[in-house]
């Protein structure tokens, strides 16, 4: 009979939890609140395998509540709707734990928000995913977000040690630091490498490790390291015009399973703001990196993406129209709206028709000049300047 050592070595109390010390030292508010048996909705997101449905259940344990694990991907409404009125009449609200939270539709977000407001139930999610980008603003607005991230060494070498107290067996010094490395911070990946050794001897060597598992997980390398970690550094060394680190971050990307699209339209937004209009071009190609991608897919689109990553990271850069608009926005807000003059109205006579002029022709805008462009006048936004000087320095 085999073992099943993820079953075995569950946590059951809080205390007994290995990791996210960030979230459960002693001394931070999520241990204390989960100590008194407080329960508020939550979503914990951070990579596969570093306990974000083992702690679920124990909070439904120091809360004394019903747990019940439901899956986003076969999710129905109906299901949600069955334990709410099972728990109609009771004191004890139910915990009900989402994996996977991401992968609801808006629509299925949605129905969770009146009874979340109503705190008929305690709703727990968990997510691989960066819930900023895929949680509706209603549920964000309604949980406490907690990232988690990947076992360190030490932690994961923790695990080796308990797992030994519990089942009987010897591993060497070298068989287990390639457990240790291989896992790549996912404690579930560690234990299940363990339990198929397990089962072919209970003296386990590296040899035995190396053939059951060649290669590395690929989530992340270190406690600091997630998917998404990955994706912000790709982006940052893009913007610092560093085209090796662009690609070592996009290959680290594509090797962790990141979809080609998701890749792709963060470097939409990229090209626009943090190049704009010092390489319009930049824009353009990132777009139909885009298109391109999301009708190709993966082993090709690789080529795609590197093409558009060396591009955007070889173009100058520029926030200036990134920088207008905020400005622009901040205005809006914090002043009285300005009145629109009268001559650019909607069917008014007087005004003036720039063609009519040769293309240019002095004539009030706004009801008072602000300024919130400021061209840096790196690349084409140089030319952009001149444009602007040459239409207006003629006619003025």
């Amino acid at each position: 009979m085999s073992l099943n050592l993820t079953t075995i070595l569950q946590p059951k109390e809080l205390d007994e939890f290995i990791g996210q010390s960030h979230l459960l030292s002693k001394d931070k508010p999520l241990y204390k609140l989960l100590k008194k048996g407080e329960l508020f909705h939550t979503v914990f997101y951070g990579p596969p395998g570093c306990g974000k449905t083992t702690l679920a259940k124990i909070c439904a344990k120091l809360s004394n509540s019903s747990f019940y694990y439901l899956d986003a991907t076969s999710l129905k409404v109906e299901d949600i709707r069955k334990i709410l009125q099972k728990h109609k009449n009771t004191l004890l609200k139910p915990l009900i734990f989402i994996d996977e939270i991401h992968r609801l539709s808006k629509n299925q977000q949605e129905v969770l928000l009146l009874p979340m407001e109503k705190k008929e139930c305690i709703i727990v999610g968990a997510s691989t995913e960066n819930p900023y980008y895929t949680l509706t603003s209603g549920i964000r607005s309604r949980v406490m977000l907690f990232e988690f991230k990947p076992l360190n060494n030490e932690e994961l070498e923790s695990l080796i040690k308990l797992a030994q107290k519990k089942v009987n067996f010897i591993i060497s010094d070298e068989a287990k630091e390639y457990l240790v490395y291989s896992s790549s911070g996912d404690a579930r990946s560690l234990l299940n490498l363990l339990e198929f050794a397990l089962a072919v001897e209970k003296d386990i060597s590296l040899d035995t490790l190396k053939l059951l598992k060649n290669q590395p997980a690929i989530e992340g390398v270190n406690s600091d390291d997630t998917h998404y970690d990955i994706i912000s550094a790709m982006i940052k060394s893009i913007r610092g015009s560093d085209v090796n680190a662009s690609l070592y971050y996009l290959a680290r990307a594509i090797e962790a399973g990141e979809k080609a699209d998701f890749i792709a339209r963060r470097l939409v937004i990229l090209s626009s703001e943090d190049i704009g209009n010092a390489n319009p071009n930049a824009l353009n190609l990132a777009t139909n990196t885009l298109t391109a991608v999301s009708h190709i897919g993966f082993p090709e689109s690789r080529i795609i993406l590197s093409q558009c990553v060396i591009y955007l990271a070889s173009s100058p850069k520029s926030n200036s129209c990134y920088k207008a608009i905020n400005e622009a926005q901040k205005f809006v807000k914090t002043n009285p709206a300005l009145q629109i003059p009268s001559n650019i109205k909607q069917n008014c006579k007087e005004y003036l028709y720039p063609h009519d002029f040769g293309g240019y022709v002095k004539q009030k805008y706004m009801q008072k000049s602000v300024k919130f462009y400021k061209s840096q006048g790196i690349g084409f936004e140089k030319n952009l300047n001149e444009w602007l000087d040459k239409i207006k320095g003629v006619k003025e």
